[in-house]
């Protein structure tokens, strides 16, 4: 990568274990960008264990954060990125943030995973606060550049139901629509064509030409499913997939495969690793199951490709 790449990156935060910022860093730094980190929240661990303590950044501590770097001269970046947040003023006070450092960087792209919520049996339900959801939809999604829903957020934003493919790519035109040129939907319930052993991801990305025309490129990405809960995969997808969008910008099928490819790597090493700590019929525990990043720097770095995407 030529030139310093600097990363804003505004995320939770836990001392043992991988989600938001703990997993989004490493990859990025070993991918050539510079991150700067802002702890939305500081715990403990993640919530898949039984207990967790910590504190939660308040919307006034984040602006005195920014403020701190505008003061130093140093707010100057290429990308944000941004995942889980529980707080409505919070979340608005990133859009200032977001809004101001477009401003004086028009190039700047801002990739915004939006957690609000999954399906689980087939019910979709939010876990954030629902206070949040018109924040998303009027003043986070219109800023983004790259969005990376889930199937029940996506759903959620564009106010639409998926049950086809055909479903989900209108999804997305309306999710275009509202602003980003990028949109993956990292993960649905939809048939795969591989069968039920696979997870279907879709992604959809708006290209302008010099006549001022668009084209846009669909692809289907289908994944083998893993027996095996994990928590940090949306932050590390959305990390991934900005680091692979700069460096392949206008091709969002081999952007998609090394972000998915490298994910399937560090997912089948951590499920080997657990399994062997759990021992022969156990059930592996949340944490012989947090991913194995540093174990996988290799398979980030230069990802074999495992999971090719198919271009609709």
């Amino acid at each position: 990568m030529e030139g310093e790449c600097r990363v804003l990156s505004i995320q939770s935060h836990v001392v043992r274990g991988y989600v938001g910022n703990r997993v989004a860093m490493f990859p990025l730094q070993v991918l050539g960008f510079e991150v700067d980190a802002v702890n939305s929240v500081q715990f403990s661990n993640h919530a898949g264990y039984a207990h967790w303590k910590g504190q939660v950044l308040t919307s006034q501590e984040l602006h005195a954060l920014y403020e701190g770097l505008k003061a130093n001269n140093v707010n100057k970046y290429d990308y944000v990125l941004t995942g889980y947040t529980r707080d409505k003023s919070f979340l608005t006070m990133v859009v200032d943030i977001v809004k101001e450092l477009k401003q004086q960087n028009s190039k700047l792209m801002y990739v915004c995973d939006p957690v609000m919520g999954d399906k689980r049996n087939g019910e979709g339900s939010m876990y954030v606060p629902q206070d949040l959801l018109p924040v998303y939809r009027e003043k986070v999604v219109p800023m983004a550049d790259i969005i990376t829903p889930n199937q029940f957020e996506a759903e959620l934003l564009s106010g639409r139901k998926i049950h086809s493919q055909e479903e989900a790519f209108a999804v997305m035109d309306v999710l275009h629509r509202m602003g980003p040129d990028t949109v993956v939907i990292t993960s649905s319930d939809l048939p795969s064509p591989k069968g039920s052993d696979y997870l279907m991801a879709l992604g959809s990305q708006r290209m302008r030409k010099p006549d001022g025309s668009t084209v846009t490129q669909r692809i289907r990405m289908e994944m083998r499913k893993l027996d095996a809960v994990f928590v940090g995969t949306g932050d590390l997808f959305a990390a991934m997939l900005l680091a692979w969008t700069h460096k392949h910008p206008d091709n969002l099928k081999v952007a998609c495969e090394k972000t998915v490819s490298a994910m399937q790597h560090v997912l089948q090493r951590t499920i080997r690793c657990a399994k062997a700590e759990a021992g022969e019929g156990q059930k592996p525990s949340p944490a012989q199951l947090e991913l194995r990043m540093v174990q996988s720097r290799k398979d980030i770095e230069d990802p074999e490709i495992v999971v090719q995407a198919t271009v609709l």
